[in-house]
């Protein structure tokens, strides 16, 4: 199982699960939502496509999907008073440092887990099967690259 890394500052026990959540699902959606740009950029321009306009389609349809989720859990992020101050990424994973109702935190998330948690939700906005053992067999067959 992929591990996952949640580092946070001592005064955290002010700060709820769902608060947390909410840090992490900002962080995927911000992630999956350049990533589905950037693949759309790429077909659109790539001519090795017979129909690129289908799999743009789909593309953009997750890229609507993402900005409205994205949008939503901004709007959840203002109304706990959370603010995501930093995200930044290296080869370890992601972090980001977060204000929430005056405290100061932050949240690391290591890659194994951030890549997996992004492409269970990717295969899902685009309607995919996020069935295990699919996943299983295709996380081994290649490493999504992420470079944002």
């Amino acid at each position: 199982m992929a591990t996952t890394k949640l580092k946070t500052s001592i005064v955290d026990e002010d700060v709820t699960k769902e608060e947390l959540s909410l840090v992490r699902s900002y962080l995927l959606l911000t992630f999956i939502h350049k990533v589905f740009e950037r693949d759309c950029r790429v077909i659109s321009k790539s001519g090795l496509f017979k129909t690129p306009q289908l799999y743009m389609e789909l593309l953009s349809g997750a890229t609507k999907k993402t900005s409205l989720m994205l949008q939503e859990v901004t709007r959840e992020l203002s109304s706990h008073d959370l603010k995501i101050t930093t995200v930044r990424q290296d080869q370890r994973g992601v972090e980001a440092l977060y204000s929430c109702r005056g405290y100061q935190g932050e949240m690391n998330i290591l890659w194994p887990g951030f890549r997996r948690e992004m492409m269970l939700r990717m295969r899902a906005y685009l309607g995919l099967s996020t069935e295990l053992s699919i996943l299983s067999r295709e996380e081994s067959d290649s490493q999504l690259a992420l470079s944002i």
